[in-house]
C-alpha cells in the first residue's frame, strides 16, 4: 500500500456529508467509521442566503459538531468559488474552514456520489429490470435523469472503485424508427443539435410530449413532467403514453451505450426519483430491448444487468461509504480538498 500523502490522508471525525442541489440540500452526520448517519431535515435552497446559513443552521440541531465535511454538488468542481448549477449557492470552502469550525472540506461532483453509492447496494435498496447477475468486482455506470441527465463510471481496479464523473449526459441522441424520423423535426434543439439531456430529463419529458403532440397536429394540454407521466402510468392520455413510452426507449438505449463504454459488466444503475417514479414503465419490454439492441455485441449486452436505485438517499449513503473507508475508493481529491 503506497505511503499516503497529504490529500490523500483520512478526513477526521465527525465528518458533515452533503448533497447540494438546484432546489434541496441534505445533510448528515458521521460521527465515526462505525457510527449511523444522523439524517437531519431537507433544506429547501431558496431559503437561505447561503450554504453557511444552512449549515449552522442544521447544525444546532446537531450534538455532534464536524471536524471536517464532505460536498457534493452538481457542476464541475474549479478554484476556491464553486458556483451551484441551478441555485445562487457559491461554495466557499476557506470560508467554511474560517467560520464553521470545520478543518478540512472536499467536495466532489454530484454523480460521483450517486457513482460512491452503487459500490454497494443492497437488495433492498434496487429494482431490477430484467435478468441479473451478479459481478461484483466488475466495472458499472449509472444514469440519473432528473433536472438533467447525470452519468458517471466506476470502474475497479487495484482492489479499489475508482468514480469517473464527466458530462455523459449531453451526448448525441439521433432518430432511427420510422416514428422518430417523423418527432424529430419538432424537438427543441440547442444550437441545431439533440442531445441526451434534451429528451432524458424533467424538461426532456415535456420537450419530448411537446414534439409527438405537434407531430400529431393536435395542441398540447398537459403542461408539467409530472402530469404527463401520471397520464401515462394511468392510461388517460395517447400522446403522454406515447411519450413515456418512447422516454424509456430512448433512456434504454443511451444506458446501452453507456454500458459499452464503461464495459459495466457489474451494471447499469438508474438514480434520481424520475427513474422510481416511472418504474413500471422501465419494466415493460422496451427499455431491455433499446439497451440490448447493439449490434453487433447484443449477446453480450443482455448478460449485463440493469437496476433502478430506490435508496431514498443515496448520495448521502455513497458519500458516508467513502468517508468510513477512503482507501477502498480511488477518488481523486487534488484541488478539490482544502484543510485549514
Amino acid at each position: 500500500m503506497p505511503e499516503l500523502n497529504h490529500s490523500d490522508a483520512p478526513q477526521p471525525f465527525p465528518i458533515l456529508i452533503g448533497d447540494i442541489g438546484g432546489t434541496n440540500a441534505r445533510f448528515s452526520i458521521l460521527a465515526d467509521a462505525n457510527s449511523e448517519q444522523e439524517h437531519f431535515p431537507v433544506v429547501q435552497t431558496a431559503n437561505f442566503e447561503t450554504i453557511d446559513d444552512a449549515i449552522k443552521l442544521t447544525l444546532e440541531k446537531s450534538k455532534v459538531q464536524p471536524r471536517s465535511a464532505i460536498l457534493a454538488m452538481a457542476g464541475p468542481v474549479q478554484g476556491d468559488e464553486i458556483p451551484l448549477t441551478n441555485c445562487d449557492w457559491v461554495i466557499r470552502p476557506k470560508t467554511m474552514i474560517a467560520n464553521l469550525g470545520i478543518e478540512d472540506v472536499l467536495i466532489i461532483n454530484d454523480f460521483e456520489a450517486q457513482a460512491l453509492a452503487i459500490a454497494e447496494v443492497a437488495d433492498d435498496h434496487r429494482e431490477s429490470i430484467g435478468e441479473t447477475s451478479e459481478n461484483n468486482a466488475a466495472s458499472r455506470a449509472v444514469l440519473g435523469p432528473g433536472t438533467g441527465l447525470g452519468v458517471a463510471g466506476l470502474i475497479h481496479t487495484q482492489h479499489q472503485w475508482i468514480p469517473v464523473p464527466g458530462e455523459g449526459g449531453h451526448i448525441d441522441l439521433g432518430p432511427r424508427s420510422e416514428r422518430d424520423l417523423q418527432i424529430w423535426p419538432y424537438l427543441e434543439a440547442i444550437e441545431g443539435r439533440i442531445s441526451a439531456e434534451q429528451v432524458i430529463c424533467g424538461r426532456g419529458l415535456q420537450n419530448l410530449y411537446h414534439a409527438i403532440c405537434k407531430a400529431d397536429g393536435i395542441e398540447p394540454s398537459l403542461k408539467e413532467p409530472a402530469d404527463i407521466t401520471t397520464h401515462a402510468l394511468a392510461g388517460t392520455n395517447k400522446q403522454a403514453e406515447e411519450t413515456l413510452t418512447l422516454f424509456v426507449t430512448y433512456l434504454g438505449r443511451v444506458a446501452g451505450d453507456i454500458a459499452m463504454i464503461f464495459m459495466a459488466r457489474g451494471g447499469v444503475y438508474l438514480s434520481g426519483g424520475i427513474s422510481q417514479k416511472i418504474l413500471p414503465a422501465l419494466q415493460k419490454p422496451e427499455f431491455r430491448a433499446a439497451f440490448e439492441d447493439k449490434a453487433p455485441h447484443t449477446e453480450m449486452m443482455k448478460t449485463i444487468p440493469t437496476h433502478v436505485v430506490t435508496h431514498p438517499l443515496a448520495a448521502l449513503s455513497g458519500l458516508a461509504s467513502y468517508a468510513r473507508k477512503p482507501a477502498s475508493f480511488g477518488l481523486a481529491t487534488e484541488g478539490r480538498r482544502w484543510r485549514r
